[in-house]
């Protein structure tokens, strides 16, 4: 059983983040936030996978006064991303943003931070100071050198003293993130950050890279921090369609027994035994599972022979074999079709069975 740290609550709209509320999976979006009818698209697609926080680039006026057209569509919180310019965050509160994420030392000064302050307290937005690698103080950089594994002090300082800058301005709606794209600087710095801070914290590895190194890089640092009971938010960062994200964060809680959401995925390596295309089915019937809510144990098999029982455990699956296909429940058959009506046949018992499963719930 983990036991997480106890940290401050703050609200992102109606989520709470921290003091003990459930670790919240977000993303971030990669259209213009100017344009808001895509941008609106990619969102709902995010929410029906199970994005509970979103973050919008606000590079210019035009995107921070689309935040509300935006918000008007979608369910979900939204976050306005800020460097350097307070003028956008401000206008991106004005327009709706529920959230916003900013560096408060390179704003330009504390009049300009002192407004910014001014309308997140209005507005009652809550602030995540975000500071990575690569935004480093200078004078930080030359006391702590840049950070690394054994010292990543540049980035704790960093992240405390922009915090300070916020408490002196007598805010403290406030999670931070120090972000590295190395994964041993990352599990190093938020162990560190941890004991010296009670605001929520929210947990990520920048710049990760694409569907398999990102994964792997962001499971093994946050996957280590969550066990040890760090982390209250999270995004993973991957070079690719942001609802991976979403499911790659689900999965990596499901792991650790955090959370689970929706059916849990069991499928065969493929042997030379496959006789179907298991890779795409597998893939088929896994976006699926997606869209859907109930705790099921689903199996995605290659042989008809050992499938079943090799995934006795799923309340459903399947499995193919040449030219046959066979849709099992807890390891026994349950029907046998062509290999062309196995996916639509699947597809079908699953609705049915999830759809009993939320009749009795």
């Amino acid at each position: 059983m983990i036991e997480r740290k106890t940290t401050r609550q703050i609200h992102v709209g109606p989520v709470a983040i921290g003091g003990g509320a459930p670790i919240a999976v977000q993303s971030m979006t990669n259209t213009l936030t100017s344009e808001v009818e895509a941008t609106v698209a990619q969102i709902r697609r995010l929410e029906q996978a199970g994005c509970e926080i979103i973050r919008v680039a606000v590079p210019d006026q035009a995107a921070a006064e689309s935040i509300t057209a935006i918000r008007e569509q979608i369910t979900i919180p939204l976050i306005a991303d800020i460097h350097f310019d307070s003028r956008l965050a401000v206008a991106a509160m004005e327009h709706g943003a529920q959230g916003v994420r900013i560096n408060p030392g390179n704003l330009g000064g504390p009049d300009k931070l002192a407004r910014v302050v001014a309308a997140a307290t209005m507005h009652r937005v809550p602030i995540r100071v975000g500071v990575n690698s690569g935004s480093i103080e200078k004078d930080l950089l030359k006391q702590f050198g840049y950070p690394t594994p054994e010292r990543p002090d540049a980035l704790i300082e960093s992240a405390l003293g922009n915090v300070r800058l916020l408490e002196e301005q007598g805010f403290f709606d406030i999670k931070i993130s120090i972000k590295s794209s190395d994964t041993l600087t990352t599990i190093a710095g938020y162990r560190q950050l941890a004991q010296r801070t009670e605001y929520p914290l929210h947990l990520g590895v920048t710049e990760a890279g694409g569907l398999i190194a990102g994964t792997v890089k962001s499971s093994v640092a946050l996957g280590i921090l969550l066990s040890e009971g760090i982390g209250d938010t999270f995004r993973i960062s991957l070079t690719r369609d942001p609802v991976e994200e979403i499911r790659v964060g689900y999965e990596l809680l499901r792991s650790l027994r955090i959370r689970e959401r929706g059916p849990e995925l069991i499928s065969c390596p493929t042997c030379g035994r496959t006789r179907i295309d298991l890779f795409t089915l597998a893939e088929q019937v896994e976006q699926r599972l997606q869209t859907m809510e109930s705790n099921l144990k689903v199996a995605v098999m290659g042989c008809v022979v050992n499938g079943p029982g090799e995934a006795r455990e799923a309340d459903i699956g399947i499995a193919g074999g040449h030219g046959v296909g066979i849709v099992f429940k807890k390891g026994e058959i349950y029907k046998k079709v062509p290999e062309a009506d196995l996916l639509p046949v699947f597809l079908e018992e699953l609705e049915r069975l999830e759809a009993e499963r939320k009749t009795k719930a």
